[in-house]
């Protein structure tokens, strides 16, 4: 059975791949199945440190296969309910995945396909890629990835492009906050290991904290109960095998033990 996503794992980083560049590697229901059950698995795996989300083709992600939208056509609400919370599940499977994520955006991204890269910590894309949150074209509204899309491009340009449906270049998808880093199709690899090189170099416990971290900081109210936590975690990290470590090979300027 030919599957969606081909997934390798060499030197601490596991790559996913979708791999159905003929239809623009437009997700299913089968499709998004094997996403879900692919970063849940690399996510448990102890000899991952990061994970790559790659893909073929001309495209990265064109959103939802057409089949899959003509059966959905026909679908009751309670169906619909329970096809829109497997694409929920996958998003959140990505976004929580224990490592640290970075969306290889070699191509076109639109409509749902917006969600996967969202999901993503990090995003590095080609500079003729082009991004669409199309929804509103076709009479439907990009709920399920809102969530992440809006963290990613803000509020302010969630207003224009949900709304509007417009396509816009990796230039502005740079601008507004989607992307972290845009550059030539040549030197996409480059930028993605250069990423890959400083996550690698971290202490692996610290790295996954400062995921959680950020999860549970971001737009959070400063109060005692956040600042509390705040100083739970620092306490936690200090006193944990790798905290004590990395800062005795600072002290002795020598390299921390996760590094050889």
């Amino acid at each position: 059975m030919t599957r969606s996503i081909i997934t390798s794992v060499n030197a601490g980083v596991a790559t996913l791949t979708l791999s159905q560049p003929e239809i623009r590697n437009a997700f299913s229901d089968v499709v998004i199945a094997e996403i879900t059950a692919a970063f849940a698995e690399v996510g448990q795996r102890d000899d991952v440190r990061a994970v790559v989300l790659a893909a073929e083709g001309p495209a990265f992600c064109a959103g939802a296969n057409l089949n899959w939208m003509r059966a959905m056509a026909d679908y009751t609400r309670e169906e619909n309910l329970a096809d829109a919370g497997k694409l929920a599940a996958m998003l959140h499977t990505i976004a929580t995945c224990p490592h640290p994520t970075i969306a290889r955006v070699q191509g076109d991204v639109y409509a749902g396909g917006m969600g996967l890269v969202a999901a993503c910590d990090m995003a590095v894309a080609v500079d003729a890629a082009h991004f669409c949150l199309s929804e509103v074209k076709i009479g439907l509204i990009p709920a399920t990835i809102a969530p992440y899309v809006l963290r990613a491009m803000g509020t302010r340009a969630g207003q224009r492009y949900f709304l509007t449906g417009e396509r816009f270049d990796a230039a502005e998808a740079l601008r507004i906050g989607f992307v972290h880093q845009v550059v030539a199709a040549d030197d996409l690899d480059s930028a993605v290991d250069g990423l890959l090189k400083h996550l690698l170099s971290a202490g692996p416990a610290a790295v996954r904290a400062c995921k959680r971290l950020v999860d549970d900081v971001a737009g959070c109210e400063i109060n005692a109960a956040l600042v509390a936590r705040t100083v739970e975690c620092i306490a936690d990290i200090r006193a944990s095998a790798e905290g004590k470590e990395g800062v005795q090979a600072f002290l002795n300027k020598r390299k921390p033990n996760w590094l050889g």
